[in-house]
């Protein structure tokens, strides 16, 4: 039967060849083992030729793609075979592979849109705690809460089974009749879907086996029958996604070393993994790039600290670059990484979410307070390694130009797709990178391609660059397209290689003879070289790989024999002595190639060769001499690798790494202790280093270092991650330094107070917030943490991370404060002075009431007089109303404002009531108006029905401020009146737009806040504010000049409809044929004035220009996002961007 339906399924291919596009279902066998998946339908889609080239044909015509000069681009497979696509690989025969995610639209989730998750997420150490989670928040007899969640398996339940439904797929993708575009799509896998799983973002297509990366499983996939269909798998690691996180940061990268193992990565949401050897890797808080071999054995954790590095390459020496993506903060950029064994890069998820939404803790941001994220600058944190250089956003694909891609001109050239959610805003960029030091520099770059929403990109077999098109926007739609981009052929100088490698790509290395393989060791493609290479490996042949090291006519040959070898020590072959002799080598990068692969194996007896390689001129020789020493454990290299350490003078931050790595994997104490009292200063910051990573408590002594880098070191090892507890009272006994200025060691030294909480470290803390001679930012924030002190934060102070539930002695925290109740009367720094007043509210203390109702009455500042007023209703002082009416009638608005915020807590007498709020809307500010109006919807409405009914009169006659429309209309909504309801409902039939009453009245602080943090509008991903910055297009600093509030609210709600200066591209073909593409920066009745490469933007008159095409915008509408609220403050704080 199943042979029938295969001849079946050719037929109808065959017949529908001719037709339009078709989905076509039939049933493949598996087993139901649980290596081998169960039963399921394999579709195929096709789509004739002249179909596939009419969409070409328009797509090309519809959309102003600009690529550089010599490219050519066309599109090689269409949205009808190429839905959302994630990950992307290309096998050997030049079909393309892509990951298609079903589980992003209902079972990922982004804590930016659930923002009560957040202390329970970050809190997560495991997948199975994440298991729990997610069972907890959707349990079944939560359904009704749960209810906005897709009854998918339509047991009429919304619980956590919902999650279990939706499966990722893989399609393979073939250009059959070779004419340049696909046609045909094969589902050759659709799979994963239990209730933690998450999106399939890592892919690698091999010739005997697929790998996908979709959390919490690095899967192995075979098609074991050859029916083109993946039945068989096997996990070959676990552990990947244990928090909820951002959307879009689960595993992805998977790619092919060239020593034979698979390398793949995860985003910052996590991995805690434990080996098939049973060894335990905890990185829950951090993205890690980890290889293993492919069947899972020999797994490593490679690196850590990164935040959502999609993809990275490998070039020719086997270095690692990538590029990771930024938090989205203001100020920050995307990094540019040379990802090296044992780094850190530095970001943590807890630096993200989490302790920022917590009213109980502070907006200190480790990342961007003590800037991390910079590449290096003196004063910068020692323990992670800092990017080669900030880049451009959203970056999505990357890869290395193996050797034969292109031309000639392209050789040497990495290649990274720029994803900003808009096609006229993203790129493909090339760039070129040179040597410093051991690590690199930018040193050319070119726009290869922009005009398209690039993903994946890849290489193919025919030295094109391929790439997938998510089209528009940042969710799933079901469309997707691939590119094929390629010199022109005159531009093709390199057309002979090319169509050679083409053909060695295909070639079945199984029957290849070793005189070829060994001469292909030299080949000018590194694809081809990596296939003979792991075939030499496959046959055992160890003599033809050393004889490649030997020769010295071509050094790549070299470097692969050195490879091979390697691949086959891990084998467990006896050939490491074979590479002993080319540590004396010529070629200092033989020198390091051997010495890496030798620290590779750990093979011991290497030691004593090693260690005068130290010493050596090449960095890249020290380097992985260093790396080497400390993979074997040899503490006979101690010494010379502290040497090391001082003659870097701690210069060149990647021999710092590498001789920190070492000497903490060699584990002599002694020797690192001893460097305490060095007086090289790069020497005690290595021991602080090393130290860190033992975790151990005698961090303690360097926080009394003279050098004041070291000291903040010291304490970032002891207060951060998971930290050094048996220091922590070390760190807290900082407070007692009279000298003490600095921020960054102040807050963990309060943090160590706070989180101790003993009498000794309480006594600690009250006395270092009533000193003088400290920064004021240190006082406030020591005044806060005792605030909090009875029932701290769940999460750090400082670094975010959780540290759990503590409950202490309340009567003992007020003991201990209240000598600081005389502060009241003699403070005069207003931060301070209002910090002092929320912490005695916060704590309880009804004794201070006096004190601050005098500071209401007499004080001279408002935000004083204001703090005072909401810590009364916070102690909830007998005289309450009495105070609440004293606070309607002050002098300022900011108290006034405060005072209409209690009116909840008071009893309201209607006649006073009628003439307080009467005066407010007589003389009161607008905020005052509007924190009323959202009040009045609480209140009974027998006291304020008769206030809101003539204000909606007013409103009806136009003589209410356009600017308390809304808040009136939530007020009317939250009163349940249905007499006000029904009045307010025909008024706005007959008088409203929908969007008036959000013209005027908004906060700007909100509407900045909302511009940078906001979850749901994500303005910041797309769109740049600081001068210079580029995000979907020019920034928009001046925009609150350019455009009028009625074409702001029109550009939010209708992005389509306008394409306002700065946020869209436009095309245009001028009388006589010229093409000209930027970004509009000004249109008149007279001209357009176009934003290109080049320095000064080109004016074009109207009547030049022959045809125009404007780039369609993917900012979605803001009014089907925000609530009115939010839309009425980011348009005020938009008009109010003038550029100054």
């Amino acid at each position: 039967m199943l042979i029938n339906a295969r001849i079946n399924v050719v037929f109808m291919i065959n017949f529908f060849k001719c037709i339009s596009p078709f989905v076509f279902i039939f049933i493949c066998s598996c087993s139901t083992d649980m290596s081998v998946q169960k039963t399921m339908p394999m579709r195929v889609v096709r789509e004739d030729s002249s179909s596939s080239f009419l969409k070409a044909r328009k797509v090309l015509a519809d959309i102003p793609i600009q690529v550089a000069e010599g490219l050519e681009i066309n599109l090689w497979a269409s949205e009808t075979l190429a839905p959302d696509p994630i990950a992307m690989s290309i096998d050997d025969l030049g079909n393309i592979y892509l990951t298609r995610t079903n589980r992003q639209k209902n079972s990922e989730f982004d804590i930016r849109s659930h923002e009560d998750w957040m202390t329970r997420s970050i809190a997560l150490q495991s997948v199975e705690e994440r298991r729990g989670l997610l069972k907890d928040i959707f349990a079944t007899e939560k359904s009704e809460q749960n209810s906005w969640l897709k009854d998918l398996n339509a047991d009429g339940v919304h619980d956590w089974r919902d999650l279990t439904v939706e499966r990722d797929e893989v399609w393979k993708l073939q250009d059959l009749d070779e004419d340049g575009m696909a046609e045909m799509s094969t589902q050759v896998l659709n799979d994963f879907h239990n209730e933690i799983t998450d999106v399939a973002g890592a892919l690698l297509v091999r010739k005997e086996d697929m790998f996908v990366g979709i959390g919490p499983d690095m899967w192995r996939l075979k098609d074991i029958d050859k029916d083109g269909y993946y039945e068989s798998k096997e996990s070959i690691n676990t552990g990947f996604a244990v928090h909820i996180g951002f959307s879009g940061h689960g595993m992805s990268g998977a790619i092919e070393g060239p020593d034979g193992k698979i390398y793949w990565g995860i985003g910052d949401i996590g991995a805690n993994i434990t080996d098939k050897r049973g060894k335990n890797y905890f990185y829950p808080n951090q993205g890690v790039l980890v290889r293993s071999n492919p069947d899972g054995s020999d797994f490593e954790v490679f690196a850590a600290g990164l935040r959502n590095t999609h993809e990275f390459a490998f070039d020719e020496y086997g270095n690692i670059i990538g590029q990771d993506n930024d938090g989205d903060h203001k100020g920050e950029s995307e990094r540019l990484v040379h990802i090296v064994e044992g780094s850190d890069s530095g970001w943590r998820t807890n630096w993200q979410f989490g302790k920022y939404t917590d009213p109980k803790n502070n907006s200190y941001n480790v990342w961007m307070d003590e800037i991390m994220f910079r590449p290096r600058w003196q004063g910068q944190a020692a323990y992670i390694l800092p990017p080669i250089m900030n880049y451009h956003n959203g970056p999505t694909g990357f890869t290395y130009n193996p050797g034969s891609g292109l031309s000639k001109k392209w050789q040497n050239h990495f290649f990274v797709s720029e994803f900003v959610g808009e096609p006229s805003g993203s790129h493909i960029w090339g760039f070129t990178l040179k040597r410093k030091g051991f690590s690199f520099e930018l040193e050319r770059e070119i726009a290869v391609m922009s005009g398209l929403l690039p993903t994946g990109i890849r290489f193919g077999p025919d030295g094109a660059l391929y790439f997938a098109d998510w089209i528009n926007g940042w969710g799933t739609k079901n469309l997707g397209r691939v590119w094929r981009l390629d010199v022109s052929e005159e531009q093709n100088d390199l057309q002979a290689v090319r169509r050679k490698t083409k053909d060695l790509m295909s070639k079945n290395y199984e029957k290849e003879n070793e005189v070829n393989l060994f001469e292909l060791l030299k080949y000018p493609d590194m694809r081809i070289r990596q296939k003979a290479q792991f075939e030499l490996v496959n046959r055992g042949k160890s003599q033809l790989l050393i004889n490649a090291i030997a020769q010295k006519e071509d050094k790549f040959m070299r470097i692969h024999g050195i490879w091979g070898l390697g691949q086959l020590i891990a084998k467990g072959e006896d050939l490491a002595s074979d590479l002993i002799p080319y540590l004396v080598d010529e070629d200092g990068e033989i020198i390091a190639q051997a010495a890496k692969v030798l620290g590779d194996v750990k093979f011991i007896a290497a030691g004593s060769h090693l260690i005068p390689l130290l010493s050596h001129e090449n960095p890249r020789v020290k380097f992985y001499a260093a790396q080497a020493l400390g993979r074997i454990k040899d503490e006979n290299a101690v010494n010379n690798i502290i040497q090391l350490l001082a003659k870097n003078n701690d210069e060149d931050v990647y021999l710092r790494h590498a001789a920190v790595l070492a000497l903490s994997r060699i584990g002599l104490q002694t020797p690192i202790l001893n460097l305490r009292s060095s007086p090289d200063r790069s020497l005690r910051i290595a021991a602080v280093l090393v130290l860190r990573k033992w975790s151990h408590p005698d961090l303690r002594y360097f926080l009394t270092d003279e050098d004041d880098l070291i000291v903040l070191e010291a304490a970032r090892a002891i207060n951060d991650d998971w930290s050094v507890e048996e220091a922590l009272p070390d760190l807290a006994s900082v407070l007692k330094n009279t000298q003490l200025t600095s921020e960054i060691l102040g807050r963990r030294a309060i943090n160590a107070a706070s989180r101790l909480g003993t009498r000794e470290t309480l006594a600690l803390l009250v006395h270092f917030a009533q000193r003088n001679d400290i920064p004021m930012v240190l006082k406030v924030e020591a005044i806060d943490a005792l605030s909090h002190w009875a029932e701290p934060s769940l999460l750090d102070r400082v670094d975010g991370r959780f540290r759990g539930h503590k409950n202490r002695d309340l009567e003992l925290l007020k003991r201990y404060l209240r000598p600081m109740i005389s502060h009241l009367d003699i403070e005069n720094k207003i931060e301070v002075k209002v910090e002092l007043i929320h912490m005695f509210a916060e704590v309880g203390e009804r004794s201070t009431s006096k004190k601050i109702l005098k500071l209401l009455q007499i004080d001279k500042d408002a935000p004083v007089r204001a703090a005072a007023l909401q810590a009364l209703g916070q102690l909830n002082y007998e005289e309450l109303n009495q105070v609440v009416m004293q606070g309607m009638t002050d002098k300022s608005s900011l108290v006034r404002s405060e005072a209409i915020g209690l009116l909840t807590q008071v009893t309201l007498e209607k006649d006073k009531f009628d003439h307080t709020m009467k005066s407010v809307f007589e003389e009161g500010s607008i905020v005052e108006q509007q924190k009323l109006l959202k009040v009045l919807g609480q209140l009974d409405t027998l006291v304020t029905q008769t206030l809101i009914d003539g204000l909606i009169v007013k409103m009806g006659t136009n003589n209410l401020d356009p600017s308390l429309h809304l808040d009136l209309t939530e007020a009317v909504a939250k009163t349940q009146s249905v007499y006000l309801n029904d009045k307010l409902t025909t008024l706005a039939t007959d008088k409203l737009s929908d969007y008036n009453d959000v013209m005027y009245g908004g906060n700007i602080e909100n509407g900045r806040d909302y511009f940078y943090e906001g979850s749901a509008g994500q303005c910041v991903r797309c769109h740049g504010l600081e001068k210079g910055s580029v995000g979907v297009g020019p920034n928009l600093r001046e925009i609150g000049g350019l455009l009028t509030r009625e074409q702001l609210l029109e550009a939010l709600v209708k992005p389509s409809k306008r394409l306002a200066p700065g946020y869209g591209v436009v095309n245009l073909t001028l009388i006589g044929g010229q093409m000209v593409a930027g970004i509009l920066m000004e249109e008149n009745e007279e001209e357009l004035v176009l934003k290109t490469s080049e320095a000064e933007p080109i004016e074009i008159p109207l009547e030049r220009i022959k045809t125009r095409i404007n780039a369609p915008s993917s900012m979605p509408s803001m009014g089907q996002i925000l609530t009115k609220r939010e839309l009425r403050d980011v348009l005020a704080f938009l008009s109010s961007l003038k550029g100054d």
